[in-house]
C-alpha cells in the first residue's frame, strides 16, 4: 500500500526526541524527507516570528528520576516521553508528593 516500509520509518522516528527545535527534529525531517521531498530552513534562535519569538534548541543529552536508594525509576533513554519538552533540568531531592 506505501511505496516505503512503514515500520522501519516509526521505528526511525519513535526513539528520537522532537522539539520545535533541535537535533531531533532535524533528524526526523530528514528520514521523512528520504519518503516525501521536504525543503528546511533553518532560523535563529530570537528571530522575531509573528507574535512569538523562535526559542533556543532543546537537545537533551540524559534525564531520569532516582529513588532513595539511587534505582533509576524513570529514564529518559527508555522512553523519551519520560521528559516533558522545554523541561528544566533538576538537581536535587524531591519528596513523592511535589514529584
Amino acid at each position: 500500500m506505501f511505496p516505503f516500509d512503514l515500520d522501519a520509518v516509526f521505528h526511525a522516528l519513535w526513539p528520537l526526541c522532537r522539539s520545535i527545535t533541535g537535533n531531533g527534529l532535524r533528524r526526523s525531517l530528514d528520514i521523512l524527507g528520504e519518503i516525501v521531498p521536504l525543503e528546511q530552513t533553518e532560523v535563529p534562535t530570537g528571530t522575531p516570528c509573528f507574535d512569538w519569538t523562535i526559542p533556543k534548541e532543546w537537545n537533551v543529552r540524559h534525564a531520569w528520576v532516582k529513588d532513595t536508594r539511587g534505582r533509576i525509576l524513570v529514564d529518559f533513554a527508555d522512553n523519551n516521553l519520560h521528559l516533558v519538552n522545554y523541561s528544566s533540568p533538576v538537581h536535587r531531592k524531591v519528596s513523592r508528593s511535589e514529584l
